[in-house]
């Protein structure tokens, strides 16, 4: 399974994008994303279960990102709205091919830079 993300660009505080990534090449369940900045650890933003029906997210994120999937394309969403400085980072797609809690692919990730 192959994950290809797209979608991030330079935006001002305040402002919004959407970010997609489409798995092609074989079934997953959940679908996450995650995000890295310079000189930090990876970390969690948010997931959603195969059919759509479970969704969590990060703290920081929370009540501003929304995560969606449409399965008829395989894709996953990721709308980023009132976007901050301190969401900068590289954004990465990831999909599990089964329950457990390993994340199985990752895409190769697409830059999100917020501008004060």
């Amino acid at each position: 399974v192959q994950l290809q993300a797209s979608g991030g660009g330079l935006v001002r505080a305040g402002g919004s994008l959407r970010l997609s990534c489409a798995a092609y090449g074989g079934a997953v369940t959940d679908m996450g994303w995650f995000r890295q900045a310079p000189g930090k650890d990876r970390e969690f933003v948010a997931t959603i279960s195969r059919r759509g029906e479970n969704t969590d997210y990060a703290d920081s994120v929370r009540a501003r990102f929304t995560i969606s999937r449409d399965n008829a394309k395989n894709t996953v969403y990721l709308e980023m709205n009132s976007l901050k400085p301190e969401d900068t980072a590289t954004y990465y797609c990831a999909a599990r091919r089964d329950l457990s809690s390993e994340w199985h692919y990752w895409g190769r990730g697409t830059q999100v830079t917020v501008s004060s």
